[in-house]
């Protein structure tokens, strides 16, 4: 009868193990992924033209953070992020809904809401931020900044400059969209950045009429990486481009006399 017992428990377990595996059992908030970020999303309606950039000591953050759809929107989730809502806000947005909707629908059953930092955009310049307010006290300081058909956010970075240089950057420069998304990062990361270093960079821009993405370019790993990837942009011939003269060869550094954050070991 002992064994008998036994070996129906067995049978049991083997019966429901495979269920259990296959279910999706959203994240520990404790052990959720922190990506820290500073990013920027914007749109220019007159052009068709969406973009976003983002910047961290996370690695290859440009491809799990930033999300753009040609004649949609922007969408970047940061900090407790979680990519699988990338193309779900832009699902939610090119079915009509505003900005500030879609983090409500994003949010309103999400236990861990207070912990994540998300930005958002759409085609008619309509932009919205949700800030980690629960954040721990490593990843101050976070803030955003927000302006004409263009949002700016960031958190564990060295100030409040990081933003407001990003905003300034992004409407003082004379170019097209990609070159004003160049043109903030590389702002931010001057006036400081992630202040546990400069590990991996992106942007991406689509453009209303084009598949997927219109132009992008990533650093996956770098000691100094949003130097590298504005190098990379110097260096690229596309049209997305535009009259931005920073942005055209020869490469000259942004900020050489920029202060340095000590990586974390």
């Amino acid at each position: 009868m002992h064994f008998f017992r036994i070996f129906c428990i067995v049978l049991l377990v083997s019966a429901i193990a495979p269920l259990l595996s296959s279910a999706e059992i959203p994240p520990s908030p404790r052990r959720a992924e922190i990506t820290a970020t500073f990013s920027i999303v914007a749109v220019d309606p007159q052009t068709g033209v969406c973009g976003a950039a983002v910047a961290s000591k996370y690695p290859a953050v440009g491809k799990v953070v930033p999300y753009v759809r040609a004649g949609v929107g922007a969408f970047c989730t940061q900090h407790h992020h979680v990519p699988k809502w990338g193309e779900r806000a832009l699902d939610l947005l090119a079915a009509g809904r505003r900005p500030e909707s879609v983090f409500v629908e994003l949010l309103k059953m999400d236990p861990s809401a207070e912990l994540r930092q998300l930005a958002i955009v759409d085609m008619r310049g309509r932009a919205a931020v949700h800030n980690p307010t629960q954040a721990p006290a490593r990843s101050r300081y976070w803030g955003a900044v927000t302006g004409r058909f263009y949002c700016c956010q960031g958190n564990t970075l060295t100030g409040r400059p990081v933003v407001t240089e990003m905003a300034r950057a992004y409407e003082t420069t004379e170019g097209s969209l990609a070159d004003r998304l160049m043109a903030a990062l590389v702002a931010g990361d001057c006036a400081g950045g992630d202040h546990r270093g400069r590990l991996a960079a992106g942007i991406r821009v689509a453009k209303t009429g084009v598949q997927g993405d219109w132009f992008s370019l990533y650093v996956d790993k770098s000691d100094d990486a949003v130097v590298d990837l504005f190098k990379r942009y110097v260096g690229a011939k596309h049209e997305a481009k535009g009259n931005w003269a920073a942005g055209q060869p020869p490469f000259r550094h942004p900020c050489p006399k920029r202060a340095t954050p000590r990586p974390e070991r």
